[in-house]
């Protein structure tokens, strides 16, 4: 998740495209957005990588997220989420 779904947003989804256990599609928070983020795309995630604090704000405002996994991948948290996501299955 980016702002516009130029190009952070829709990178991150061309390098997870080809892998199997994970179905990955892009989005941003902007009107503007080429693809905007909606409350069907929340519904299908299992976990939300969002690129800034700001997304992550943006998301809890305006979508139901309960029970999603929020990870920004500009802070620790995406190391912490590798970690942990590492040794399961």
């Amino acid at each position: 998740m980016c702002s516009k779904n130029q190009w952070r947003s829709p990178t991150a989804e061309a390098l997870f495209r080809n892998l199997p256990l994970h179905k990955a599609s892009s989005a941003g928070t902007s009107y503007k957005a080429r693809v905007r983020v909606n409350q069907k795309m929340i519904d299908r995630a299992d976990v939300i990588f969002v690129m800034e604090q700001k997304h992550k704000e943006i998301l809890k405002q305006r979508f139901s997220i309960t029970g999603k996994q929020l990870i920004g991948l500009l802070r620790n948290e995406l190391n912490e989420y590798l970690l942990i996501n590492r040794f399961k299955g």
